[in-house]
């Protein structure tokens, strides 16, 4: 598995059995809330927005948290807060970088969280682009494989200029450049092949590979990272083989 796989499959083990509700529909409240902003409230003429609430059904997100999120941002309805984007470079144990994305209305809160967050898992904070040097923005599509032809999504994708597709157990991930994502994600969908997320994030060039003990300690700062609530993602360099995955799946 690559570093960007572990993250993808980590996001979606999250997703799908987070008892912290909460947190993650205010975490997809506020990227819709967003999107709708930048773009407009109706998604058939806003991507973003189209994405940002696909992602949010895909996770259970009630109509009415959707709708709401959607009317805060477009004006519809007040009670906007005024979110500013903060990405802050830290490392993790074992030299492993981190990018570390925040939606915040205050950004003092978010540096403090995150600085403390960072220091009690082994962790600190880097200077800009230290860390981000390593990484490249890719539009990543998410497919769920079951029932689904890896060669019919691929021939798709491939088509409308998708750069690679893997898959990372029950996920094909369709990696695309970023200018690309919409056209990609609307040719699997008019081919009738469903999709669980798609976004652009920020991808590992060169990882750091890990052992047991380093993927735990690596593992748990990122999940007490993405529980701080103006966290919205967090990436990183490490990965680790197939046998220390299923390990850390099982001690869970």
């Amino acid at each position: 598995m690559s570093g960007h796989s572990k993250w993808a499959t980590t996001k979606h083990k999250k997703a799908a059995i987070d008892a912290k509700r909460g947190k993650l529909f205010a975490k997809l409240g506020k990227n819709i809330e967003i999107a709708a902003r930048l773009g407009g409230g109706d998604p058939d003429g806003n991507p973003a927005l189209y994405d940002a609430i696909t992602k949010a059904r895909k996770n259970s997100m009630p109509a009415d948290n959707i709708k709401r999120a959607i009317n805060r941002g477009s004006g519809a309805e007040a009670g906007g807060a005024n979110y500013e984007d903060i990405v802050y470079e830290g490392y993790a144990p074992g030299g492993v970088g981190l990018i570390i994305e925040c939606l915040t209305d205050n950004r003092n809160r978010a540096a403090a969280d995150v600085r403390s967050t960072l220091t009690k898992g082994g962790g600190s904070l880097a200077e800009n682009g230290s860390v981000s040097f390593n990484f490249e923005r890719k539009g990543i599509i998410e497919v769920p494989s079951e029932g689904v032809d890896y060669d019919k999504v691929f021939e798709v994708a491939a088509e409308a200029g998708a750069e690679d597709v893997t898959e990372d157990g029950d996920i094909y991930t369709v990696t695309t450049n970023p200018s690309d994502l919409v056209a990609v994600r609307t040719a699997l969908q008019d081919a009738g092949i469903d999709y669980d997320s798609a976004e652009n994030a920020m991808v590992a060039m060169n990882e750091v590979e890990l052992d047991i003990d380093g993927a735990r300690k690596v593992s748990r700062l990122i999940d007490n990272l993405d529980d701080l609530d103006d966290v919205q993602n967090v990436y990183s360099t490490w990965k680790a083989t197939d046998e220390i995955m299923a390990q850390l799946e099982a001690e869970d």
